[in-house]
């Protein structure tokens, strides 16, 4: 349960990145904008000639202010639209046309249900005994003030529906508004009912809400320490968006008025401040939830990098150095600090508890001082300059940031570097002889991908490699779920999470993977929004094979890995690869090849399954069964019997694996019409029964009856040549190789 609970609220997290990530461009538009039509920034250095009042420059700003309000001030449409598109899994277009109906149905429902209890009056104003500050305008709509939680209800919701119904089959007289036509249609529909619902049920959320935004403002700066104590925990989780954007977006993170209007959320405050020209100092209760990021990004976190440094071994300082000075520059400019944080988190948890207490303090101690900063992302220089510096010191006390930064660079220094050296932790640079300091590259990648069957067999000289590995490292291209990302991280659900590979990963160049149920989340740093669209395009057209581990999983197993099929057409769900020691195996002559079934034999090339036909699995023969026995080709043991029962995997005892599979797309069937004589591990000898199947029921319910032999332990260069066509008998001679 907790691991279902855990890959949801991943899923949600990592939804909320693709409308929280337009809010840097907007907070740039409406920062420099706001900040260079300011009057008094333009009176104070003299500007007015080029920025004053009908100039060219200032007609620019102006227009770039406005382009970053009205960002802000439509964030719930635009949260409503992009958590549907991060919640659906697939046709996420039609999730996100859905979202923006069923956002302007809700509200328009509202606001019907307000006239007429008549709370709106017939000339659209409000009527003089509703709650100041319950009741707000969208599009034109007076409906009730929810803020962005009416944007998430209507995402999730959506996404919901579409999920469901995305693949709806309709009767035929109905049947064009099957499928993803119908998500529009039932989102309509259902959201009628969610926005008469709203008018009883959100005046009691909303009064919860502005409850639990009292009890955190109201702890002060105790409250502050809390929050950063737990926003910093929840970093290795990927849940820290979660908790944060109520807090920013809503009215958890507390309320005010500005310029007349009611404003909720501690980023939605600084913004709407920002761009008022009567503040005389932004709010520190608004921005105490990320005004202290700047004292321990800019200051803190590099002084750590540095104890990094001074601490390693003589010998790999160098490329200790390389790899610390990097994620130390990303941090300071950008506030991206999970290239530091991921470099000690693994190997040195407590140098993590650390940082989560520092960083939680400096929250505290910048709304203490006062500190009124704002940001879009996170607290990197970048952000410090213009809604900082820029702003003037009078605004947002910005210098207060300087000496206590360089107070907590020397604490990251001095206590990181006393406990590395009292416990001998292994951060980069301190590393066992036979580990190496560096950040792998894409040759690295290359040199380790399997010349299996794994990545589709047959790959293009164009193939993306570094995509293939993390497939792999994922568990194949079959056993991922859906893939996305947030700001540094790959955040990818899987069907088996047993199948992922950690340290493939690692290989790929991640510098930490977070595994929690069938949530997985692979740490890249700032690129790796270019590493998912690559692995998107990879995923489109790669086979849909799973690793998986025969002898005893993907990261203890000493490299033995196999595959797994779960692709349409019946193609084979566990096949066996050759392990390791397979390269010691002397295939010296024919090897004679006997077939397990009665019936009509041909090459496997004419199975009517392209998984199969290909060989991107391995090289076998195929036959079209005249009844239903299954008999062991020769003396041999038994890797494996699949839970459904169409497949079996075999070993000889010259160490050569391959593959009974029976019927095309049996697997569906779950053990239907097949008996089983044989388990794990047990050694047979030929002629022994290993199967019988209902020919009837299966060339009834499956699509093909045709029977496949595979051989996946083949070296390079070998073939499976076909001995008997036509007819052939069990234990006849069938092929060779």
């Amino acid at each position: 349960m907790k691991d279902r609970i855990f890959g949801v609220l991943q899923r949600v997290g990592r939804s909320f990145m693709l409308p929280i990530a337009v809010l840097p461009v907007a907070g740039l538009l409406l920062g420099i904008g706001s900040s260079f039509t300011n009057e008094t920034t333009i009176a104070t250095y003299g500007l007015q000639g080029i920025l004053g009042s009908g100039t060219m420059l200032n007609a620019l700003l102006v227009i770039m202010s406005k382009a970053g309000s009205v960002i802000f001030d439509n964030l719930p449409i635009i949260f409503a639209v992009g958590v549907a598109i991060g919640m659906a899994k697939a046709e996420k277009e039609v999730a996100a046309l859905s979202a923006m109906i069923a956002f302007l149905v809700m509200h328009v429902s509202i606001n019907g249900v307000l006239t007429i209890t008549g709370k709106v009056l017939p000339d659209g104003s409000v009527a003089a005994d509703v709650l100041e500050g319950t009741v707000a305008s969208v599009f034109g709509m007076q409906t009730l003030q929810m803020g962005v939680f009416g944007g998430i209800i209507v995402g999730l919701g959506v996404a919901a529906l579409h999920n469901r119904y995305h693949k709806i089959v309709l009767p035929n007289a109905l049947s064009f508004f099957g499928g993803s036509r119908f998500i529009p249609i039932i989102s309509t529909v259902v959201y009628v009912g969610v926005g008469i619902l709203m008018y009883f049920i959100w005046p009691a959320v909303q009064n919860g809400i502005y409850a639990l935004g009292g009890l955190v403002t109201g702890t002060g700066y105790l409250g502050t320490l809390i929050f950063g104590i737990v926003k910093r925990s929840l970093i290795p989780f990927g849940l820290h968006h979660v908790f944060y954007m109520p807090f920013w977006q809503t009215a958890v993170g507390g309320t005010m008025v500005v310029d007349g209007n009611l404003i909720q959320g501690g980023q939605n405050i600084f913004f709407a401040q920002l761009a008022s020209p009567d503040v005389v100092h932004f709010s520190a209760d608004a921005t105490r939830y990320f005004s202290g990021e700047f004292i321990f990004m800019i200051f803190g976190l590099p002084g750590a990098a540095l104890a990094m440094y001074r601490c390693a071994k003589p010998e790999r300082k160098k490329a200790a150095g390389g790899l610390l000075l990097s994620a130390a520059l990303t941090c300071m400019l950008t506030g991206i600090t999970e290239p530091i944080e991921f470099s000690f988190l693994f190997v040195a948890p407590m140098l993590f508890v650390v940082q989560v207490i520092l960083a939680g303090s400096a929250y505290m101690i910048a709304h203490i001082l006062n500190i009124a900063v704002g940001l879009t992302f996170s607290g990197g220089f970048l952000d410090l300059l213009i809604f900082g510096i820029l702003q003037g010191n009078a605004k947002t006390s910005w210098i207060r940031i300087l000496p206590v930064g360089v107070i907590y660079f020397l604490l990251y220094y001095f206590i990181f570097s006393f406990l590395i050296k009292k416990f001998d932790l292994k951060t980069p640079g301190r590393e066992e002889e036979d580990e190496e300091t560096k950040l792998y590259t894409k040759a690295d990648v290359n040199a380790r991908k399997s010349a299996g069957a794994g990545d589709g067999g047959k790959a293009g000289e164009d193939e993306d490699q570094a995509s293939a590995a993390i497939a792999r490292g994922l568990g194949g291209a079959g056993n991922i779920t859906s893939v996305d990302c947030c700001a540094t991280r790959l955040r990818c659900s899987v069907d088996t999470p047993e199948l992922v590979n950690e340290k493939l990963l690692k290989a790929t160049g991640a510098v930490g993977v977070i595994k929690k149920g069938q949530g997985i989340q692979v740490i890249y740093g700032p690129n790796v929004t270019v590493i998912k669209a690559n692995l998107e395009h990879y995923l489109e057209h790669a086979p849909k094979i799973k690793e998986t581990a025969l002898y005893g999983g993907s990261e203890n197993n000493g490299g033995k890995d196999s595959v797994k099929h779960d692709g349409e057409g019946g193609s084979p769900d566990r096949t066996p690869d050759a392990g390791p020691d397979q390269d010691n195996i002397p295939h010296t002559g024919r090897r004679i090849l006997l077939s397990p079934f009665n019936g009509t034999a041909a090459p496997i090339t004419e199975a009517p399954d392209e998984a199969f036909a290909s060989r991107a699995m391995g090289d076998g023969y195929m036959v079209i069964p005249s009844d239903g026995q299954v008999v062991a080709p020769e003396d041999c043991e038994v890797v494996f019997v699949f839970p459904s029962k169409h497949a079996i995997g075999l070993r000889n005892a010259q160490g050569m694996e391959y593959l009974i599979h029976v019927g095309v797309d049996t697997v569906k069937l779950d053990g239907k019409g097949f008996e089983t004589f044989v388990t794990d591990g047990q050694k047979v000898e030929k002629g022994h029964k290993l199967m019988e199947f209902d020919l009837e029921f299966i060339r009834k319910h499956a699509a093909s009856d045709a029977c496949m032999t595979v051989f996946t332990g083949l070296k390079e260069g070998q073939e499976i040549h076909m001995e008997k066509t036509g007819d052939v008998k069990a234990l006849e001679e069938i092929a060779w190789y």
